[in-house]
């Protein structure tokens, strides 16, 4: 491939050349009334290659680089995931432990808690805001959530667990018994098809 591009290249250099050359011949034998000479002379090329080594490159043959002692290597492949450590830097930075921060700024909530105290102002205190029927219905729902939600979350996480896998084990026996039949004696002497029925 690299030879024919310098052969390729080498004819483009000679073009403008043997135009050049053309044209100062011509110039020359309108410009004098010289008779014309009977033999044609033949261009000369001044080309910065050789084309005698072109054809000599052209003419070897490429050496056998395949041998076949690599078909039965195996290759080895290595991965390394290094986004998990960035990730798991990034979050060892995080600071989960001060809990989220108030309107305006930790600053701003303490100026305005030292302003204006809570045992002065009742309506600043936590739960102002709701009577004491609404305060009773926060506590029955928190106290639901944290002893009955989590054993409901459970059981049915079970329950769905327990049905794929009496359904994926359905499949398999489903599975097994088109194989025998699709075999010659409905499988007779192979081990999976004698022991199908007691497949759990």
């Amino acid at each position: 491939m690299r030879l024919i591009t310098l052969l390729f290249t080498a004819s483009l250099a000679a073009a403008p050349v043997w135009a050049q050359q053309q044209t100062d011949s011509s110039s020359s034998s309108s410009g004098q009334d010289q008779p014309a000479s009977p033999k044609v002379q033949q261009p000369q090329f001044n080309l910065p290659v050789s084309l005698d080594k072109i054809k000599e490159g052209l003419e070897q043959k490429p050496a056998a680089t395949l041998s076949l002692r690599t078909l039965d290597e195996r290759p080895t492949f290595r991965i390394e995931i290094l986004e998990r450590r960035k990730i798991e830097e990034q979050l060892a930075t995080l600071n989960f432990k001060a809990g989220p921060t108030p309107a305006g700024g930790v600053y701003w909530d303490e100026i305005q808690r030292q302003m204006f105290p809570a045992v002065d102002n009742p309506l600043r205190q936590p739960y102002a805001a709701f009577s004491q029927g609404e305060l009773l219905t926060i506590l029955i729902e928190n106290l639901v959530g944290k002893y009955l939600a989590g054993k409901a979350v459970n059981a049915i996480g079970n329950a769905e667990r327990a049905h794929a896998e009496s359904a994926a084990r359905e499949e398999v026996r489903q599975a097994i018994r088109d194989y025998c039949a699709g075999q010659p004696n409905r499988g007779a002497g192979i081990q999976i098809c004698s022991m199908s029925p007691a497949i759990r």
